[in-house]
Formats: structure tokens, C-alpha cells, sequence
């Protein structure tokens, strides 16, 4: 069975600031802030939500299908894909537009300022999903707006349960708009920053949310993360990293395992442990896609 990965495919362009962006921003000044941090160090990744979270599910022995839209400078994206034996059925070629780009600069505590163009992805909605006996579970990753909210409806339509994971669009919906993606969806998963905002627009708990779907799970980061089922929440604690270079893509690893745990029936607990492991995996290596999985050592 297969998981259909709803996202971006983007290249990222990864910097390191050697020093911290909070000795460089001054607070009483932002009105007119104007910086620029030396770079040192400079490369670029194959990454994208869809593109990570497929590299992670892909790892575990899981069959992923991105659901994405790249532009005419896609091809080694494609070709990478079908190296790693992912499937790009379902990855349409957008013309006149660029891939997905991310220009993230990182600073020396792993703290984040992102640039994005979303290029192809503005167009992800050109893809229909409808119900295949091979679809098992679906995840809406950061993508488009109209493709998020598209691919929502077909989702319940098609009765195929599926994961929300708004990421970074989350602002881009309103109260009424994020109630309506809950009640469609099977699962949420948030970070601490998003479970705020998410329960600050839909005025509902995290309590309150786990009730409208089968669980929420809120990442804490080096914390680990909290999952609320039914109104009760279970704190699952981290695994330590065996160096912390990278966050870039921890999140998109964890969500990678997450479907893998939901293919097999896990209890959501269950699921995030080993979310927390593959992200305990990700950051001890530099970009998203670049770190590999022993299945002994997780005891699959």
C-alpha cells in the first residue's frame, strides 16, 4: 500500500551564520532593521516537504507517492526521485515557472530565517486525487493554498484518511477555513509555534482539536513532542542526537515516520517515538535528505 505525500518539492539553499541572529537584530530597532550576516559556508539541497517526507517514509521501507509540482529546472529532481525508487506518477512539470526555491540561513543555536518562492508549487492544484486500491493513507504537507484545500475535500471524498500538516501555511487560512481542514481530517500535526496559532484561530484547545480528529501531536523540538487523543495528551520524550548539526528537515523525517507508524496500525505514541528517532537521525546530518536508516537498530 502507498502513501500519497501532498507538498512542495523545492530546491533550498542552505547558509550557515556563524554567529547568532539575536546579537545582530537589535529589538528597539526593528521598525527599520536592515542586516546582513556573513555566509561562510553555502550549499544546496534537494528538499521540499513532499520530497523530504517521501526520502524518510522511502528510508523506513515505505512506499511513497509525492503528490508535487516542479518547474522546467526539475529534471534532477525527477531523476534523483527515481533513483531512491519513489515514484513521480503523480509529480506534474509546470512550464514557465521555476522549482520551488528555500533560502534558509541558520545560525550557531539552530535558529532559522527563511526566504521562499514557491514557484510550481502556486500550481499543485492541477492535480486531482481520487481513490485507487493502492492508496492506504495521505499526508497535506506545506503546498499551495488552493492544492491544500483542494486536495482536503478530495481526500474525504475518496475516504481516504489522510494527516494535516499545515506547516508554514497554516497563516495563510482563516478560523472557519482551518475548522472546516480538521473536521476532514484524520490526524493533525503542528509544532509548538503552529499548535498556538492553530488553536488561537479556530478558538478550540489542543484538548478541544484532538476530539474533532483521531489525534493531534504537537513537536516540542529537543523536547520531544505531545500527543493528544480524545482530550488526553501523552508526552513521548525525545531521542538524543548524536550531534546536532542540521534542523532542516527534522520535521518533514518525523512526519515521514508518522505515516510509516500509521501504514502498520501503531498507536500514535508508538508513531511519534520513532518520529522522534528518525528526527534525532536527520539533524546529526547536513541537509534533508542526506542522513540513512538502520531498520535493525530501530528494530524493524
Amino acid at each position: 500500500m502507498a502513501s500519497l505525500i501532498c507538498g512542495s518539492l523545492a530546491f533550498d539553499t542552505i547558509m550557515n551564520f556563524e554567529g547568532r541572529f539575536a546579537e545582530q537584530i537589535l529589538p528597539d530597532q526593528l521598525h527599520i532593521l536592515n542586516v546582513s550576516f556573513l555566509v561562510p559556508a553555502l550549499r544546496r539541497d534537494f528538499g521540499g516537504c513532499a520530497g523530504n517526507i517521501a526520502y524518510a517514509l522511502r528510508q523506513l521501507g515505505g512506499t511513497a507517492l509525492p503528490v508535487a509540482t516542479i518547474g522546467t529546472d526539475g529534471a534532477s529532481y525527477l531523476e534523483r526521485l527515481s533513483r531512491q525508487g519513489i515514484s513521480t506518477e503523480f509529480v506534474r512539470t509546470v512550464e514557465d515557472t521555476y522549482t520551488a526555491q528555500a533560502m534558509i540561513i541558520t545560525d550557531r543555536d539552530n535558529n532559522q530565517i527563511n526566504g521562499f518562492h514557491p514557484g510550481a508549487m502556486e500550481h499543485a492544484h492541477l492535480t486531482t486525487i481520487a481513490a485507487r486500491s493502492d492508496f492506504s493513507l495521505g499526508i497535506i504537507a506545506p503546498d499551495g493554498r488552493d492544492a491544500m484545500w483542494q486536495h482536503a475535500e478530495q481526500f474525504s471524498a475518496a475516504r481516504i484518511p489522510f494527516v494535516l500538516d499545515p506547516g508554514q501555511q497554516l497563516p495563510r487560512f482563516d478560523g472557519e477555513e482551518l475548522r472546516i481542514l480538521l473536521k476532514q481530517a484524520s490526524w493533525v500535526t503542528v509544532n509548538d509555534y503552529e499548535g498556538k496559532m492553530l488553536s488561537d484561530r479556530t478558538g478550540w484547545t489542543s484538548a478541544e482539536i484532538s476530539r474533532q480528529v483521531e489525534g493531534l501531536i504537537i513537536t516540542l523540538g529537543a523536547d520531544g513532542c505531545d500527543v493528544w487523543v480524545d482530550g488526553n495528551k501523552t508526552h513521548v520524550p525525545p531521542i538524543k542526537a548524536s550531534a546536532v548539526v542540521d534542523p532542516t528537515g527534522c520535521g518533514d523525517a518525523f512526519r515521514g515516520a508518522l505515516l510509516f507508524g500509521l501504514e502498520q496500525g501503531w498507536s500514535l505514541p508508538r508513531c511519534a517515538a520513532l518520529g522522534n528517532h528518525l528526527g534525532s537521525l536527520k539533524i546529526a546530518q547536513r541537509g534533508p535528505q542526506n542522513y540513512s536508516v538502520d531498520l535493525k537498530l530501530l528494530g524493524l
